[in-house]
């Protein structure tokens, strides 16, 4: 990278980091069940509400619970059920228009990331009648107050519940815009385990590596507060503690509830000190290819971790440590390989694969390309990377040779 180039990006972060002490971040309120919603519609005066969520989730009736504090509360619902694995544009406008018709208030995310995305676009698109999603990507593009958005997710990883982000993806260029902005943090996120009791274990395992991911990149960036650093910690060890326990027994109420917590602290964390190369990786693959996010983040993570080399021994060590997988006692290098040992050790014991076989070589320019884009100069990253290196990773990730 040229290095003009590096220290335009370095200046940039180090502004937004100093800035963080004054930016407009806030939690959203935590609710433990949807019985408890009552309360909430009632402070918050809502009359009619739109679900958003996705197929399954209406198939499974996990949205029943919240019907029926709807209905307990006279108040009008509308259900859009249309949220693909990667929400597109044409999502956000098909739900907007439901909003609308059903002269909604208020806005009701249940599911994973991808049903949380879609409502804070529309949320935004309610605020910004007039505003298309791509004319909001990027960086405090979106101003206004949001209508009241409630999160329920019904997964542990993405962390959706509590950050100022929602990617979305333009079905025709595939093309995904990342909108972040303060007022697209949910007002109530709602963590109840039971809901997450029929994620099938290959979901349970990649949005819980997602979860690991969040805290992995927020720690090891450039942007750490004493805060992020310590829910980075605490959402690491949630998660060696607990996410293959949730992928042997969907029904281990501690458990799941652990991976939640871990969910959040993590989304908290990533939320201010922001993630990296794995997760623009993983946002190119997503938008190309329609790859879960969660799986895409899984397999990138070990292979991007090593790339970093030294410059990250001594946070790998300390998330090490956090993670019980090795000992105060071991060099910052032996500690570091450690962990991404470990990461491996559980990818491979919850049946996610080394290496994704979809991706093709033509491709990979164009999305090194993207992925660079998006990270510099926004992601605080430990090393700084072009477009050409991180080619290495995609060629990494895409060799048949390491598949399981």
């Amino acid at each position: 990278m040229l290095i003009f180039k590096k220290i335009g990006c370095r200046a940039f972060q180090m502004v937004f980091r100093a800035a963080l002490p004054i930016l407009p971040y806030r939690e959203p309120r935590v609710v433990s069940s949807c019985s408890e919603l009552g309360s909430v519609f009632e402070k918050e005066k809502t009359a009619a509400a739109l679900i958003v969520t996705d197929g399954g989730i209406v198939k499974n009736g996990l949205i029943q619970p919240l019907e029926a504090v709807l209905r307990d509360n006279k108040i009008r619902y509308t259900v859009y059920d249309g949220t693909q694995p990667n929400p597109t544009v044409d999502n956000v406008e098909e739900a907007l228009l439901l909003y609308r018709e059903g002269k909604c208030d208020t806005l009701i995310a249940i599911g994973g990331g991808s049903a949380m995305d879609c409502a804070k676009a529309v949320g935004a698109r309610v605020a910004y009648p007039k505003r298309a999603v791509g004319k909001m990507g990027g960086i405090l593009r979106v101003l206004r107050r949001l209508p009241t958005l409630i999160a329920i997710p019904t997964t542990a990883g993405t962390g959706s519940e509590t950050t100022l982000a929602a990617v979305i993806t333009d079905s025709a260029t595939h093309h995904k815009y990342a909108l972040m902005s303060f007022p697209l943090i949910p007002h109530y996120a709602v963590l109840d385990a039971r809901l997450t009791y029929t994620l099938p274990p290959h979901m349970t395992s990649t949005t819980g590596m997602d979860a690991l991911t969040h805290a992995v990149e927020a720690y090891i960036g450039r942007s750490t507060t004493r805060q992020t650093r310590r829910l980075a910690l605490e959402a690491t060890r949630l998660v060696f503690e607990n996410v293959e326990r949730a992928y042997e027994d969907g029904h281990d109420h501690a458990a799941r509830e652990s991976m939640l917590r871990a969910a959040y602290k993590a989304g908290l964390a990533f939320s201010k000190s922001y993630v990296g190369y794995i997760h623009a990786v993983a946002h190119s693959l997503g938008g190309r290819y329609g790859t879960p996010h969660g799986l895409a983040n899984a397999v990138i993570m070990p292979y991007v971790l090593e790339t970093y080399g030294r410059c990250i021994y001594k946070k790998l060590y300390r998330l090490g440590i956090a993670a019980g997988v090795c000992a105060e006692e071991d060099t910052y290098e032996a500690g570091a390989k450690k962990f991404i040992g470990a990461v491996k050790e559980l990818n491979a014991k919850m049946n996610i694969p080394r290496t994704l076989t979809n991706i093709r070589n033509e491709d990979i320019p164009e999305m090194a390309r993207h992925a660079e884009r998006e990270a510099n100069p926004l992601y605080p990253v430990p090393k700084l990377m072009t477009a050409g290196e991180l080619e290495e990773i995609y060629h990494k990730i895409s060799d048949r040779s390491k598949t399981q």
